[in-house]
């Protein structure tokens, strides 16, 4: 423990927070999904990684990163409502397999697609120069990209709030999630607003995505070992809950940066221990409704 200060433990803390704020994003997305449309999409993670690819050309074509983050999630949102509509929407009602699998397996088709159209390398991914560089905290130079990363979850949580508590479309999200046949029955044309829900789903994968590249590069297999940390942050928080998705990613993030620091080895196993402390306890997650699966 020698040779850990107070500003090491500040600076881990808020590397954790970035690492997290990108967790938060694969959980919303995946929660928002599964707790309206009850669909265990397997291609999030893909989704995610296409985000990043997206982000890179559009950086390409237009010379900018800012309109790289605008044009991604909307590029993707477009993809995942066509998923919806032509390969998910047919299976509803036929049991939580039946999406699932489809989703596992286009998560396939879309990896060997980018690996078809980008090749099989990484490519690295530079961010606004803006945004490189360090930012004094005070008692500490932190990178001032991961700030950003920070800053811009953060306010897109706040907006996902106002959307989902503040507005008719976020009641009739919030209703539907709970009874979508009662809905159905007070004239809401339930399919549009499942359309929707699944595009902003990918959409804020994809954007989870395009944050992540400058941290870690864009390569096709970028979204696999994604996934399983997009599950695990949603199982810990609550399969279908939002709130539940952003206290488990941050608690996801910040333990795994503490554990770089202090015991380097067991780093990718926190989140397995966290998950399996909080299912011992609470097998519906921190967050989560008892019976939602059945």
């Amino acid at each position: 423990m020698d040779g850990i200060t107070p500003q090491l433990l500040a600076l881990q803390l808020f590397t954790g927070l970035a690492l997290g704020a990108i967790y938060v994003l694969l959980a919303v997305g995946l929660s928002l999904i599964f707790g309206m449309l009850t669909v265990v999409n397997f291609a999030h993670g893909a989704f995610f990684m296409v985000g990043a690819y997206v982000g890179l050309f559009a950086t390409e074509k237009t010379g900018s990163f800012w309109a790289a983050l605008v044009i991604t999630p909307i590029a993707v949102a477009a993809i995942g409502m066509l998923c919806e509509r032509w390969l998910i929407r047919p299976l509803y009602g036929r049991g939580i397999d039946y999406p699932l699998l489809l989703t596992f397996g286009l998560a396939y088709m879309m990896v060997e697609g980018v690996r078809i159209i980008f090749g099989k390398a990484g490519i690295p991914f530079e961010t606004s120069e803006v945004l490189q560089g360090a930012t004094n905290l005070g008692f500490a130079d932190f990178p001032t990209y991961r700030l950003f990363v920070i800053g811009v979850v953060a306010a897109l949580l706040v907006a996902l709030w106002l959307l989902i508590e503040k507005t008719s479309f976020g009641l009739i999200v919030r209703a539907g999630a709970r009874d979508p046949v009662i809905v159905r029955v007070l004239g809401v044309d339930v399919s549009r607003v499942w359309l929707i829900v699944f595009g902003v789903g990918t959409g804020i994968a994809a954007l989870a995505g395009v944050l992540s590249a400058p941290l870690q590069g864009v390569s096709p297999e970028m979204g696999t070992s994604v996934l399983t940390i997009a599950f695990v942050v949603t199982v810990v928080g609550g399969m279908g809950s939002l709130m539940g998705a952003v206290v488990a990613g941050l608690l996801v993030g910040v333990v795994e940066s503490m554990a770089v620091l202090f015991f380097p080895e067991a780093a990718k196993v926190s989140m397995f221990v966290i998950m399996a402390a909080v299912l011992l306890v609470r097998p519906q997650g921190l967050f989560g409704r008892a019976g939602l699966m059945a």
